[in-house]
């Protein structure tokens, strides 16, 4: 999600993944891929730099999960509680 200003409105985040298409005539419009526009505060290129950004710390988020996981996982077994007393 990246985080955007209507022209002459309030943020909202937007689903960069959704945009078909960005352009600057001379205000920006995004057409998201259901046909949807927006018209945004934000330049083409600090939109571009906005999604970069984005895509990067999803990048980077999936890359310190990664190096988190023991090297052998643990395996965990269901215990039935058929022994337990009600």
């Amino acid at each position: 999600m990246i985080l955007l200003h209507r022209l002459n409105g309030p943020p909202f985040a937007l689903n960069a993944d959704l945009i078909e298409r960005a352009e600057a005539t001379p205000d920006t419009i995004l057409t998201l891929v259901d046909g949807t526009k927006y018209v945004v505060a934000e330049s083409l290129d600090e939109v571009v730099a906005r999604i970069q950004e984005s895509r990067a710390s999803v990048i980077a988020l999936a890359e310190i999960i990664k190096f988190d996981q023991p090297e052998h996982p643990v395996i965990l077994r269901l215990v039935s509680d058929e022994n337990t007393e009600s």
